[in-house]
């Protein structure tokens, strides 16, 4: 035990001689330390100093003009109007085959109309032709048939339609079915 308390007595002296070294060492060299710092210092300033003037000889960048942003959006819309026009196309097709059938409507109701009845046909008769007379070779026979029919339609009791007036009709019916 004697031993131990030597051992550990040794050690915390020499450790004392130690710190009490360096302490001496510090305080006596200290303006020596400071002129081997400064020294240092100096000399990273000159090398500062010696890489800004190599620097100075760089030029600053220059702005190159990108027109890749108004490109994207000049595509962008050119693709959009090229949407917008085949959109517009296809719906003026659909638009056209739409009259087409109903003009072959109105020429179906055309043909179904019951003569029985000549005032109420006479109504009818006019009111679909009128409707297919678009060309100029329609719109000629529809005003010579028009006033064939204007006999059956303001009166209360009418004849039945003479076949003048029917053969009148079914030139028209044939002439709007060729060009239908």
């Amino acid at each position: 035990m004697n031993n131990e308390k030597l051992k550990i007595k040794n050690l915390c002296m020499l450790f004392y001689k130690k710190l009490s070294f360096y302490k001496s060492f510090t305080m006596q060299d200290m303006p020596k330390l400071f002129i081997i710092h400064y020294s240092l210092f100096t000399f990273a300033n000159a090398n500062e100093q010696n890489l800004t003037a190599q620097l100075r000889d760089i030029k600053p960048l220059l702005e190159i003009p990108d027109y890749s942003f108004y490109l994207y959006w000049g595509l962008i819309g050119f693709f959009a109007l090229l949407g917008f026009g085949i959109l517009f196309f296809v719906a003026k097709k659909f638009w056209e085959n739409r009259k087409v059938n109903l003009a072959k409507m109105y020429l179906e109701r055309l043909k179904q109309i019951d003569w029985e009845d000549s005032k109420h046909a006479a109504y009818e008769a006019t009111k679909y032709a009128r409707l297919l007379a678009t060309d100029e070779r329609r719109k000629e026979l529809f005003s010579q048939l028009e006033p064939m029919l204007e006999q059956y339609k303001y009166k209360k009791v009418v004849n039945e339609v003479d076949q003048q007036t029917l053969n009148q009709f079914h030139l028209f019916v044939r002439i709007a079915d060729e060009s239908i």
